[in-house]
């Protein structure tokens, strides 16, 4: 049996679909039962598709396991495979889980808000970790929509209604990776 027919990953993977195999694909990981290129491999798949590397993400930076810290190298490799689809999702990443952090707490839920933290710290180490040019692009474009009040990332500050405080909060968090 190969890899690729345990994981089964359709061209066209729905965001649910890719949550599944990447549930699938971590529990192989933790148990040790797959080796870096099959996890490589399996992920460069993910990751080829936006539905795929956002269930990906969604997956990996809040399993509760802490195998993922730092990131396994097939884990980095098989990322720097699609840095159009994933410097945006990381970035955003970033800054949302920033925000909420701040969320949870002004809400006195700091279960939540470590979390969220969690979902920081490993976006930032991916990041860290993958330094493409694209990352850098992205970062600067958050930045600008931040500063300004437009550009790429203003739609997304907008629709989920990011105060003054957390888009500073997401500045100082790219700056402290050494993208602000």
């Amino acid at each position: 049996m190969t890899v690729e027919s345990v994981f089964n990953i359709p061209e066209a993977i729905s965001f649910e679909q890719a949550i599944a195999v990447t549930q699938a694909l971590l529990e192989q990981m933790a148990q040790e039962e797959l080796s870096a290129s099959e996890i490589e491999l399996v992920l460069r798949a993910l990751v080829s598709t936006e539905n795929g590397a956002r269930g990906f993400f969604v997956t990996y930076l809040s399993d509760d396991r802490p195998w993922a810290d730092p990131p396994n190298s097939a884990v980095i490799a098989a990322l720097k495979t699609a840095p159009a689809i994933v410097s945006p999702l990381l970035v955003k990443n970033l800054a949302m889980s920033t925000a909420m952090a701040i969320t949870h707490r002004r809400n006195q839920h700091e279960e939540l808000a470590q979390g969220s933290d969690q979902v920081r710290w490993r976006s930032a180490q991916l990041i860290q970790h993958l330094q493409c040019p694209e990352l850098q692009v992205q970062a600067q474009a958050l930045r600008h929509s931040i500063q300004t009040g437009t550009g790429d990332y203003q739609a997304f500050l907008e629709r989920w209604s990011y105060d003054t405080e957390q888009q500073q909060a997401m500045q100082t968090a790219l700056e402290q990776i050494g993208l602000g």
